[in-house]
C-alpha cells in the first residue's frame, strides 16, 4: 500500500506543558509527553528551498514520537522549550539549523545532562 504524501503532513501541532502533539492530514495523531522523551535530532533534508528541509524529531522513551517540521506555526515554541532541557546542545542545534547536509543531529539525550 502506497501512502500519499500528503497524509502525512500535519494539520496541527501542539506543544504546552504536557509535551508535544502532532495531528496529521489523516486524522492520526503522535505525541510524546516531556517526561517520556528521551531524544531530540534535527533531521535535515536538502530538499529545499520549496519543500520542508528541516524537522524536530522528539523520541520518547518507548522508541515513539513525532517530526515537527521547522516551518510549523507551532516549531519557535517548541525550540524556545527544546533549548529550556538541561543538557541541550545548542551548538550543535545552530549547526544543524545552518547546513544543507543530508544529516541528523541528535542536540539532546535524558541522562545526558
Amino acid at each position: 500500500m502506497t501512502q500519499d504524501s500528503s497524509s502525512a503532513q500535519s494539520r496541527t501541532v501542539s506543544v504546552d506543558d504536557t509535551g508535544v502533539r502532532r495531528r496529521l492530514a489523516d486524522g492520526s495523531e503522535e505525541a510524546v509527553t516531556w517526561s517520556d522523551l528521551s531524544s531530540v535530532m534535527v533531521r535535515v533534508i536538502p530538499d529545499g528551498p520549496w519543500n520542508e528541509d528541516v524537522f524536530f524529531m522528539l523520541v520518547g522513551t518507548d522508541g515513539k514520537g513525532t517530526a515537527v517540521p521547522s516551518g510549523d506555526p507551532a516549531a519557535d515554541a517548541l525550540i524556545e522549550r527544546l533549548q529550556s532541557l538541561p543538557g541541550f546542545d545548542n551548538e550543535k542545534f545552530i549547526e544543524a539549523m545552518t547546513t544543507d547536509a543530508d544529516q541528523a543531529y541528535v542536540v539532546w539525550e535524558s541522562g545526558q545532562n
